[in-house]
């Protein structure tokens, strides 16, 4: 998106710089001193004029007839924004007087970061263009709105300032989930280079998978593949090919109960969760088979069937994700679980991002996830507190920090103990931290995938 710029032609943008404020100073000292050195009180008068011509010739300079046009500047941005990925913006400045200008740039940019310091300086020669860039990285989803683009214009002599400001520049963003990160694993996935980002390449037990073709035999194919009676047809050696079964239903299935409002490194749980589903639906129908998602807190908000339409299916899921939010109510596995029997009659595979605050609460949720389990191949994702773990590594000095990394190893062992308690019952579980999420998430569904669990 390119956002143009308007000239203000306006005595409202005049300026001075420091340097005259210094210079005024130094006169008003000189002045002074000549009262006791008179022959001090004519250099101070010869000065003071030179001053008042500098400063009359560099106003010219910067407000003839004309100037208007001695700066062109546009911003250049995305429509939407990535949420938790880094977003760039290009500030194209260009001079178009006959003379060299220093631009200082300050871009009134969304109230959501709180950047008070934002400010950019170039020199520009004559006719001379530059761009200028910077990256913003928002944490929360929503409409974030960009303000003015403020371009303050000096000459060599550095006297007199000019604002040229954009009114045409106030522009809305909205920050999805995260779609960089989707490509991203989408681009690594098509290269076969997922192991580059920390997906594990998973051996192959068996043949769950469908005939494809039969074609010849290459060094390095299994032998238990080989067709002997194409090959006693065709007197060389030729093999059966399998690819993946397809059509499969993979749904994401996002908690957005009170415990997925904790934040971490500026995201909540939640957004996290999002991204992941995300990338999870892409990779799904990259795989093959259909993307669906499921959204609740208290009772279930959304329900998106599983579809294959690779691109429509992608657009609704993140239009989907983009309108969830969080909210301090308890989340209804019951209502949950009626739902799914309802809507989803295909045996699927069922990734459920929640997380559990103690081994109580998780006991209370075990009946019913483990009826879940018992219809559809379910994964249980929660979260683990990197930051507590990081804790533990510190020093121990004083009795307070005894007592503290005591609390907190409690409540890292109690996660454990949570993940164990649910594998004991039958329920695949996914215990990991925050910003490894997407790439064990990926990592248990190409698991499953290999091993023809779906």
């Amino acid at each position: 998106m390119m956002v143009s710029f308007k000239i203000v032609n306006s005595f409202k943008s005049l300026y001075f710089t420091s340097l005259f404020y210094k210079l005024i100073w130094s006169l008003t000292v000189l002045f002074l001193i000549s009262f006791f050195y008179f022959s001090l009180f004519w250099v101070a008068i010869v000065l003071t004029l030179l001053l008042l011509f500098l400063s009359v010739f560099d106003l010219f300079l910067l407000f003839k007839p004309g100037s208007g046009s001695y700066i062109s500047a546009y911003r250049f941005l995305n429509k939407r924004f990535s949420n938790g990925d880094s977003n760039e913006i290009i500030i194209d400045v260009k001079n178009t007087a006959p003379f060299a200008l220093t631009v200082e740039i300050i871009d009134e940019i969304p109230v959501q970061f709180q950047k008070r310091d934002f400010y950019l300086k170039r020199r520009l020669q004559a006719s001379q263009s530059n761009q200028l860039r910077y990256c913003l990285t928002p944490v929360t989803r929503g409409v974030y709105s960009f303000g003015f683009l403020n371009v303050f214009v000096t000459t060599p002599l550095s006297l007199v300032i000019r604002r040229y400001r954009c009114e045409s520049s106030r522009f809305d963003v909205e920050v999805y989930p995260s779609y960089i990160q989707m490509r991203r694993y989408q681009i690594m996935a098509l290269s076969d280079r997922l192991n580059d980002i920390g997906v594990k390449k998973i051996r192959r037990i068996g043949h769950h998978s469908e005939f494809d073709q039969i074609r010849e035999y290459i060094k390095g194919d299994d032998i238990r593949t080989i067709n002997w009676k194409a090959t006693a047809r065709r007197n060389e050696l030729m093999v059966n090919q399998y690819q993946d079964e397809k059509s499969q239903q993979v749904f994401s299935v996002v908690d957005m109960g009170r415990t997925m409002k904790m934040p971490f490194k500026g995201m909540t749980l939640l957004d996290y969760a999002i991204n992941c589903s995300l990338v999870i639906s892409g990779i799904t129908m990259l795989r093959h088979d259909k993307a669906g998602l499921i959204t609740f807190n208290d009772k279930v908000r959304t329900i998106l069937p599983a579809s294959r339409r690779n691109y429509h299916q992608i657009k609704t899921i993140m239009e989907v994700l983009y309108n969830q939010h969080t909210t301090f109510a308890e989340h209804n596995i019951e209502s949950l679980y009626i739902n799914i029997r309802r809507y989803i009659n295909q045996r699927s595979l069922l990734f459920l991002y929640t997380n559990f605050e103690s081994l109580l609460s998780a006991q209370r949720e075990i009946p019913l996830l483990q009826k879940i389990a018992s219809v559809h191949l379910l994964v249980v994702v929660f979260f683990e507190n990197s930051e507590i773990v990081d804790s533990l590594a510190g020093r121990q000095d004083h009795i307070v920090d005894i007592y503290r990394n005591a609390v907190a190893e409690k409540y890292v062992v109690e996660k454990y103990h949570i993940a164990k308690e649910l594998k004991m019952n039958g329920i695949n579980v996914l215990l990991t931290s925050p910003n490894k999420l997407t790439t064990d998430t990926v990592n248990k569904y190409l698991e499953f995938k290999s091993r023809g669990f779906i």
